[in-house]
């Protein structure tokens, strides 16, 4: 498994699940016996019986790469690339490539009493069909979702369109959304083993209190952070891996910077 971290240059628009002008009301903390109760009712108002698994049904974290909010488990020829923001320096999304195919995740905070992803997902092809791109509802292996081709700009500088499946998962007051790119978007034989990602994600919502739809904290993996962080003995910037290369960019509304690979 290869890791990459990218700057977001557009952190908003990558986090974001559609602001509707509400301003959302944080849920205040739980106790241990409320968070049981509210894991139970949320298992039947939003079964996942073959994932993604909240961390309660799935604590053991062997063969998982933590990433803070999100442990996804790691398979051979698996490329993780994380997204940052340039202002804060904190992790946006993740992004998981598998030859032609990628799929980016991000968590979220949730109400307790009910899921999201019906609103969310009005809000999104909304959104879409607003910048003159197309969002037709379907269902899908998770449910309900969205095949989507979003307006995008061609290297040659002319208007295209670019292909995209949404999919959103509500779980124990978290909401976890999967973007798919690629191959996976209409090849369910390209799609198979993405799908298997997703059902593999375990989400840490933790205890704190946060308004709903707060994009829960990602992190770099520990070894991954140990390797950047500075050193005492070191006196000069290092120097920039000659192994720097453009990727296309994942991103379903614009083109990114160039992403660097952590060796």
């Amino acid at each position: 498994m290869r890791v990459f971290r990218r700057r977001d240059r557009e952190a908003a628009e990558a986090t974001s699940t559609q602001d509707t002008g509400d301003v959302p009301v944080a849920d205040e903390e739980w106790s241990d016996e409320e968070q049981d109760a509210d894991l139970a009712r949320s298992r039947s108002l939003t079964p996942r019986p073959s994932g993604p698994w909240d961390v309660a049904e799935q604590p053991d974290a062997e063969g998982y790469v933590d990433l803070g909010a999100l442990r996804l488990r790691g398979r051979s020829g698996m490329e993780l690339r994380l997204e940052l923001d340039e202002s804060t320096g904190a992790v946006t999304s993740a992004t998981v490539q598998l030859g032609e195919s990628a799929v980016q995740l991000q968590a979220f905070a949730a109400p307790r009493s009910e899921g999201i992803w019906e609103e969310i997902r009005t809000e999104i092809a909304s959104g879409i069909t607003h910048q003159g791109g197309t969002a037709d509802e379907v269902t899908g292996v998770f449910g309900p979702e969205l095949l989507a081709r979003i307006p995008a700009r061609t290297p040659d500088g002319r208007t295209g369109h670019q292909p995209a499946r949404f999919v959103g998962i509500d779980g124990p007051r978290w909401f976890l959304r999967a973007v798919f790119h690629g191959r996976a978007v209409h090849d369910a034989e390209a799609a198979a083993e993405l799908e298997d990602v997703l059902r593999d994600v375990v989400v840490v919502r933790g205890v704190e209190a946060m308004a709903p739809r707060e994009l829960l904290a990602l992190q770099l993996p520990e070894a991954v952070a140990e390797a950047m962080a500075p050193t005492d003995t070191e006196v000069e910037p290092p120097v920039q891996d000659q192994g720097t290369r453009r990727r296309e960019d994942l991103h379903p509304f614009e083109r990114g910077p160039e992403i660097t690979e952590i060796r």
